[in-house]
């Protein structure tokens, strides 16, 4: 039994805003995608609106006709023979069993999940939003190491982030992020965090961030976040786009949710620099004083 054209209809256009949302999380223009995928733009629009090949709907049609998922016709690189059975469990497990089994898979023990050791604090947040700045005006007042991981990926493969992206795609550059992050938390040191504002689309990296350290998604306007960019003389990846002001509006849509993870949000939207340092330093003296508590860490005088 197949479905109404209604429910065809609705699925693309999940489709259409399924595409859309991840392009946004990724920080890619409709025109960067055209151009790296090989498909032209006005095919991507029609995607994102709902108006997709229709091809795909026959092969939903497909799959529920064996009662199977979509992605279960889609061939994988690296089929593992059970995947289909922990997908299942997934979809049945409590928010416990499953915060048990991501424990397990991360190295920890089912028995007794432990806390992942305090790194620091992670600065998450949109280009622009001042991290880089605010970050080391932070980390020199609490005399921690400030630690940009772009860079750190930069120093690593002797590459900048927009040749390993022209090089590697952005799955090679996201590999890259996740391996600089492991190695900067093997320092056993305490830092202060400036990460990419694209982080968050990269599920087991931005838990990582998460969970290692205090994070704080810094916050501004859409305007504040182009006209701080547009100053840095920074248009990645919206360069000589005339829609880039909406572009970075979808992106922040779309990353907001992920965002508002972050233990705690500074709106640095209309503060001087200086107020805006004042502002994340009380966000971040709390966690200092129960670090400090619990770690014996040598206690900061804010």
């Amino acid at each position: 039994m197949t479905d109404s054209p209604d429910a065809e209809s609705r699925f693309l256009e999940q489709l259409g805003q399924r595409v859309r949302t991840m392009r946004a999380l990724r920080g890619m223009s409709r025109k960067v995608l055209a151009k790296v995928s090989g498909i032209s733009e006005r095919y991507i629009a029609q995607l994102e609106s709902g108006k997709g090949n229709v091809s795909i709907v026959l092969l939903r049609r497909v799959s529920d006709a064996m009662g199977a998922h979509l992605e279960d016709l889609l061939p994988s690189a690296d089929p593992t023979p059970d995947w289909q059975m922990f997908r299942d469990l997934l979809r049945k497990a409590t928010p416990a069993q499953i915060a048990q089994a991501k424990d397990l898979l991360a190295g920890g023990s089912a028995s007794a999940p432990g806390r992942a050791p305090f790194c620091g604090i992670a600065l998450i947040g949109l280009r622009g939003a001042g991290k880089s700045t605010l970050g080391r005006m932070l980390a020199k007042k609490i005399g921690w190491s400030f630690v940009e991981l772009n860079k750190e990926v930069e120093q690593q493969n002797g590459l900048s982030v927009a040749e390993i992206i022209a090089l590697y795609g952005q799955e090679g550059f996201r590999r890259m992020e996740q391996a600089a992050l492991q190695q900067l938390l093997a320092r056993n040191e305490l830092m202060v965090l400036a990460t990419g504002g694209g982080i968050v689309s990269e599920p087991l990296t931005f838990d990582q961030i998460l969970t290692s350290f205090y994070t704080i998604w810094l916050k501004a306007e859409p305007e504040e976040h182009m006209a701080r960019v547009r100053r840095q003389g920074d248009l990645r990846p919206m360069a000589d786009d005339r829609s880039a002001m909406a572009e970075l509006r979808n992106i922040l849509l779309s990353r907001e949710p992920l965002y508002s993870r972050a233990t705690a949000v500074v709106d640095t939207a209309g503060l001087s620099v200086d107020a805006a340092a004042a502002r994340l330093i009380d966000a971040v003296r709390p966690v200092l004083q129960n670090e400090a508590r619990s770690f014996g860490l040598r206690s900061v005088a804010l």
